[in-house]
């Protein structure tokens, strides 16, 4: 059978698209909501954020209002000084209010639409595969539901519960792979089985992919510069960037925010359990979310400045702080308000572990009170209630006492252990980790790895957004989706 062409495949994506009245967002809009279709905006309120509704791409943006169903100020949650023990504010974009309740949902829009509008992937024919270690394939497996196309999702078998029963309602296949969060090279290894047997299929691998890169520089960093503008005041200095490894999506925005603040730090995150960029170590861990034993191809090795450790025991504690009845009634009975407990449970276990490394930051460069160091709360306490009940059987009934404990050990008695400032020679040897990965097992090229280390690689990658935006625009007006519930495109400001 003759392989079709681009110009076909794209064709049969605008076929689609038209069919199931589909528009695609810019970037541009995910950035800045006012420049939707005000006949869009104004149908978003009737619809369920979490419906498998094509409106809701437009809700991949920090700017959802959960009161109104349309859009506000970016999402964001300061921790004040007498929680987070340090004289720093300490801030985190808040991704609860995404569809499916995490911002992954927008990593893997940034993987899929690119190759969607320009002719490499056939919603049609072709199933859309999301290796992940637990928030990016559910983000995949949404945007593919919109699609009407098959979704694949690769996830470690040890992961929550709730991550599995949502991709079952949602009609996933699943694939689970052996192990936890820091079993990667068994998600790549499940990956190349799917190359070999399935022709059919294209991989949006978060960890190499530059659209989870890009989303991320192009979004979630605005969102964070729009949110300091918003809060800092006169004397107000953005002062850093914290965000777990991961798929190293979220660093990316550290790129962008040190272009806008040139003072501004970029702190990464692990487990201690698996302190590979730290030490070269391994391990599993109960962090969900932040799969390691590898550099991601994504990460901007060059332009991190910290290295920092969290051991998993201290999110488990504060995640009993943050959601127990017994951990609510010690922070108000401590003169926290009601209101800022009852958001506390905006932070999952992941975003607990940021929290913390940016109190690590926040003590290691000795920050002060007109300093704000910025992070991102990857999804909520609702996709981990299954942890917290094994919690309780394991360790019975959590208690006003204990959570004092915990409290006072693992938040506001954070230090400095675990943590390393890089040397050039440091940022270069973590660069050099990735030929491990990524030449040896994944079929890169030293060429392509060394490229990486230039700067200028970076920002020519960078400069590559207005084009994403150009495409989609081309690509929607083909769909001539107007007058059918999802508005006019033209006219809307670009």
């Amino acid at each position: 059978m003759t392989k079709p062409t681009r110009d076909e495949v794209r064709a049969r994506a605008v076929a689609r698209c038209r069919e199931r009245k589909i528009v695609i967002p810019t970037i541009a809009e995910m950035r800045d909501p006012g420049r939707i279709d005000p006949v869009i905006r104004a149908a978003l309120p009737a619809v369920d954020m979490q419906a498998v509704d094509p409106l809701n791409l437009f809700r991949i943006t920090w700017h959802n209002d959960p009161a109104t169903g349309g859009f506000g100020p970016v999402n964001a949650l300061e921790i004040p000084s007498a929680l987070s023990g340090v004289p720093a504010r300490i801030v985190g974009l808040v991704g609860r209010h995404f569809p499916t309740g995490a911002h992954k949902v927008g990593a893997a829009f940034g993987c899929l639409a690119p190759r969607l509008v320009n002719g490499e992937f056939d919603p049609t024919t072709q199933k859309a595969v999301w290796p992940s270690t637990g928030n990016y394939c559910r983000g995949g497996a949404f945007d593919s539901a919109l699609l009407g196309c098959r979704a694949v999702a690769i996830l470690p078998r040890e992961m929550s519960r709730e991550r599995f029963a949502w991709l079952e309602s949602i009609g996933a296949e699943i694939i689970a792979t052996p192990g936890c969060e820091s079993n990667v090279k068994e998600i790549f290894d499940a990956c190349w089985e799917i190359k070999k047997t399935q022709g059919e299929a294209v991989i949006f691998n978060q960890f190499e992919e530059w659209g989870n890169y890009l989303w991320h520089y192009g979004v979630t960093a605005p969102a964070a510069e729009e949110a300091f503008r918003a809060l800092a005041g006169p004397r107000g200095r953005f002062a850093g960037w914290v965000g777990a490894t991961g798929s190293a999506g979220t660093l990316a925005a550290g790129d962008y925010l040190r272009q806008r603040f040139p003072g501004c730090t970029i702190t990464v995150a692990e487990a201690l359990q698996c302190p590979t960029l730290l030490a070269n170590g391994f391990g599993g861990h109960r962090i969900e979310g932040i799969g390691d034993k590898h550099v991601p191809w994504i990460h901007n090795a060059r332009n991190t400045d910290l290295v920092t450790a969290i051991d998993d025991e201290a999110p488990m504690r504060l995640l009993r702080v943050f959601n127990e009845p017994a951990g609510h009634a010690l922070l108000v009975a401590r003169g926290f308000s009601p209101e800022l407990v009852g958001r506390l449970p905006l932070l999952g276990i992941s975003s607990i572990c940021n929290l913390l490394a940016a109190i690590k930051t926040a003590r290691h460069y000795e920050l002060e009170a007109d300093d704000v160091v910025f992070t991102c709360f990857t999804d909520s306490a609702e996709l981990y209630q299954t942890r917290l009940a094994e919690l309780t059987a394991e360790r019975g009934a959590y208690s006003e006492r204990q959570a004092e404990v915990d409290l006072e050990r693992f938040l506001l008695g954070a230090t400095t252990d675990h943590l390393r400032e890089l040397t050039h020679a440091d940022r270069k040897a973590l660069h050099n980790l990735k030929y491990f990965t990524w030449v040896e097992q994944q079929g890169r090229t030293v060429e392509e790895l060394n490229a990486l280390w230039s700067p200028s690689f970076w920002t020519e990658l960078q400069a590559q957004l207005p084009a994403w935006d150009e495409a989609i625009v081309a690509f929607n007006q083909e769909t001539r989706n107007r007058g059918q519930g999802t508005g006019d495109r033209e006219g809307n400001g670009r």
